[in-house]
């Protein structure tokens, strides 16, 4: 197999975040090469990025249908082995079951899907392509989150009894005040974000990262949310509280409208032996506590650190890396995977951790609805 794959891209034309995140990401470790895409569903606007971004025209495909026949009947030494979907929620589910129908390698964003059922139906869709399918979770591909998921597994923390997860924004405020604005953004509608827009957006990741660095699932969950206008449908705020077993709980602080917030992702594990805590906007120290000795801070790079964590930094010590550092990582596991290397179970989340995900946001917005009860998730 040649070292760079062929990667085909749907979504993310123009400034959008994720976009330009993945295209980045999958050339930091040269892996991958972008061969074909459908950047937006109107071909004028596709073309012409595709021409400010240098990539050929041959393989800028009109739609995503006229991309799968294309490229299927392309030989298989040329046709895109693995596609990024980039797209907004409600395209995920079509999309990633027809590319595993037909063969493809997938790298999906999260929410994996809609519903929890559609999560199912992909689950099982995957089973039988037998492929690669990668959740872009994109913080648990942060060298010092790695660090401390090997650190928790060694036992370092001792038996864990309380998690703690805020995923604080604020850019909704600017537009939730606004009952025009706020009908007009894609992730307000059910029809196109799903049933939530905090906890399917945000909130997700959160759970993902209480489950990624424990090696616990959460069982239970109670949660509370905020709508601010009555004909808002989705909320944009909530408070979760989860039960990891009998003796370890938590909670889940998520919002969209934490005014002055940017991306306030942290997370702190606390254990009999100690604590963890890490945040996202200063990704590059990793903090262990303790009752009895001075607070320890752990960076990247440096030798005391895992095989895993330094696997996923690219520089010496003292050089930060970031978000896209991050989403490489997860491009990189993804590589592995598919060309059949060995690889850490902790390189790219899965399907399996989609169809938790979309179990977590569904199983919120019924705890709310019913009336702030508890809920349980599903053994998967």
């Amino acid at each position: 197999m040649p070292k760079k794959l062929r990667l085909g891209v749907l979504g993310g034309s123009g400034d959008s975040l994720i976009g330009i995140l993945h295209r980045v990401a999958s050339q930091i470790n040269d892996n991958y090469e972008i061969v074909a895409a459908v950047f937006t569903p109107d071909f004028e606007r596709n073309k012409a990025f595709a021409s400010e971004i240098d990539m050929p025209l041959d393989r800028v495909y009109s739609d995503f249908d006229t991309f799968v026949v294309e490229e299927m009947g392309l030989p298989e030494n040329e046709r895109v082995q693995v596609c990024a979907i980039l797209t907004p929620n409600y395209l995920h589910y079509p999309m990633a079951l027809k590319l595993l129908e037909n063969g493809f390698h997938v790298i999906c964003e999260k929410p994996m899907t809609t519903t929890l059922q559609e999560a199912k139906e992909l689950q099982t869709a995957h089973k039988n392509a037998g492929t690669v399918f990668a959740l872009t979770h994109t913080y648990t591909g942060y060298p010092m989150v790695r660090q401390m998921r090997e650190m928790i597994k060694a036992g370092v923390l001792g038996k864990i009894h309380k998690v703690d997860a805020v995923y604080y924004q604020g850019w909704i405020n600017t537009i939730i005040h606004d009952k025009e604005k706020r009908a007009s953004v894609w992730r307000l509608d059910p029809e196109k974000a799903g049933v939530s827009s905090c906890m399917g957006d945000i909130g997700v990741h959160a759970f993902n990262m209480l489950e990624y660095t424990t090696g616990l699932k959460v069982k239970s969950i109670l949660s509370d949310f905020n709508y601010l206008y009555n004909d808002n449908p989705m909320d944009i705020d909530g408070t979760v509280l989860v039960r990891m077993g009998d003796h370890v709980k938590g909670v889940i602080r998520a919002s969209q409208v934490a005014t002055g917030e940017e991306n306030g992702l942290a997370i702190s594990i606390y254990g009999e032996k100690g604590a963890f805590k890490w945040q996202q906007e200063d990704p590059n120290f990793l903090y262990l506590l303790s009752d009895t000795e001075p607070t320890k801070i752990y960076k990247p790079g440096h030798a005391y650190n895992s095989a895993f964590s330094l696997d996923g930094t690219k520089l010496p010590a003292g050089h930060p890396e970031g978000i896209f550092d991050a989403m490489a990582n997860i491009y990189k596991g993804a590589a592995k995977a598919i060309r059949n290397q060995e690889y850490n179970d902790g390189e790219f989340p899965t399907m399996l951790d989609g169809v938790r995900g979309m179990d977590f946001i569904e199983a919120t917005v019924a705890s709310h609805k019913g009336g702030n009860v508890w809920v349980d998730l599903e053994n998967q």
